[in-house]
């Protein structure tokens, strides 16, 4: 029996009960799709470490890009100082942003360190937006049912509090107004009736564009997204689009506003923005947000600075990650991806318990009945030689968009003979 670390009392782990559940499994080093245990074993990773590694793990553009930085100037406060990198970086989001090109365009770049931070200072802008232009008692955010934004305050209050992970620290945060996804012509129209008459309160609409990932992995129609879009526009509420999970390809297309072909008032970027290398995250805004800040008093500034905005590492890695998103391979990668689950993971749907199998872009959903015994079956995907952690009542998969087709073959064979398994149970 191999003994167990004792270090391990010391690290705190995420989402985990510690006193019951299994020691953590020991990478060493990553490798393309591929994670390398101390113990020999290679798991093929079926979740890119979060959604991150969107290129797949060490790839050589972005580690380079990493090591010249590294050697010039590691970190520098942010705070009456700027650098090359960060410069670079917020012209290039705002090229590529939804919106580019029109009155929409989100040109306006504020740089943080990780994806929770990025919806913290969204709720802030708006909110702040709002009191700049004399109206500070709206305040208030709409969210959906099934929502993840973030383990954060803020971003906890719009989260949806009985699917998520936050029952716990309810009367902590912020109450927020939670709603189900409008999802029919009615339905769309009823939304827009409660905006006109929540408005006078209300900052802010948020929304994961058409996929709800750590929420459950809900999808909803382009036509819906841009239901919602304009339902805000016509009463005068911001449209945040919460595009942590979502952007750098993952729903096929570099952004998944672009599929709904509308331009949110602020959005949310993180995850895959540098290629799974470093943490690094930021909040884009268009012009009218912008303008609200700009006046001779410093009291309408925006009051927010983490401590290692625009890290230059940071910044080197996602300006490489945006060169390999140029170069194109990316969009046949997804679209492979999305092909290959749409059929191979239909086996799935004949199974007893299976509710749903759903695909989009590189991500793809095997949706069970019980979910309360998936989280044993964690250790069956190890032994079938995959990284995959189901939550909930899902299996899913968003791996790196540059698995090899047996990779591929691979992760979704090993899906199918657990959720097999787990029909079995």
């Amino acid at each position: 029996m191999k003994k167990i670390d004792d270090r391990l009392h010391h690290v705190w782990r995420p989402y985990t009960q510690m006193q019951t559940e299994a020691p953590p499994l020991k990478a060493v080093r990553t490798e393309g799709a591929e994670i390398f245990l101390d113990d020999g074993r290679r798991l093929i990773d079926g979740i890119a470490s979060w959604w991150t590694a969107c290129h797949g793990y060490n790839h050589s553009h972005i580690t380079n890009a990493i090591k010249l930085q590294l050697e010039k100037m590691p970190h520098v406060m942010f705070g009456g100082l700027t650098h090359e990198p960060a410069l670079e970086l917020g012209q290039r989001l705002a090229n590529v942003l939804p919106g580019v090109g029109t009155d929409s365009a989100l040109k306006h770049v504020f740089f943080c360190d990780s994806g929770s931070v990025a919806v913290e200072i969204a709720l802030k802008m708006a909110a702040q937006y709002w009191r700049n232009n004399g109206q500070p008692e709206r305040i208030k955010f709409i969210c959906f049912r099934h929502a993840y934004h973030g383990d954060t305050m803020g971003a906890m209050s719009v989260c949806d509090p009985e699917e998520g992970m936050h029952s716990h620290f309810k009367g902590f945060y912020p109450e927020q107004i939670l709603t189900a996804l409008p999802r029919t012509q009615d339905e769309i129209n009823n939304f827009s009736n409660f905006l006109q008459r929540e408005r006078r309160s209300v900052a802010a609409v948020i929304l994961e564009p058409l996929v709800q990932a750590a929420g459950g992995m809900k999808f909803h129609k382009p036509g819906v997204l841009r239901s919602i879009k304009a339902a805000c526009k016509a009463n005068d509420v911001l449209f945040i689009a919460d595009e942590i999970a979502t952007g750098f390809g993952r729903t096929g297309t570099m952004f998944a506003c672009e599929q709904a072909e509308i331009a949110p008032d602020i959005i949310c970027l993180g995850k895959a923005m540098t290629g799974g290398s470093i943490s690094m995250a930021a909040t884009a805004a268009n012009d009218q947000i912008w303008q609200a800040f700009q006046s001779n008093h410093i009291s309408d500034s925006f009051m927010h600075g983490p401590t290692y905005m625009a890290n230059p590492l940071g910044c080197a890695a996602a300006n490489a990650c945006l060169d390999l998103f140029r170069a194109g391979d990316w969009r046949s990668q997804t679209r492979e991806i999305e092909d290959h689950f749409s059929q191979s993971l239909e086996v799935c749907r004949s199974l007893p318990g299976v509710v749903d199998v759903r695909s989009k872009g590189a991500i793809g959903v095997v949706q069970v009945s019980d979910g309360s015994k998936l989280s044993e079956l964690r250790e069956y995907f190890v032994s079938e030689g995959v990284w995959v952690r189901p939550f909930g009542d899902i299996i899913y998969l968003m791996p790196p968009f540059t698995l090899t087709n047996l990779q591929l073959s691979h992760l979704t064979d090993a899906v199918s003979n657990i959720t097999r398994l787990w029909s079995k149970l």
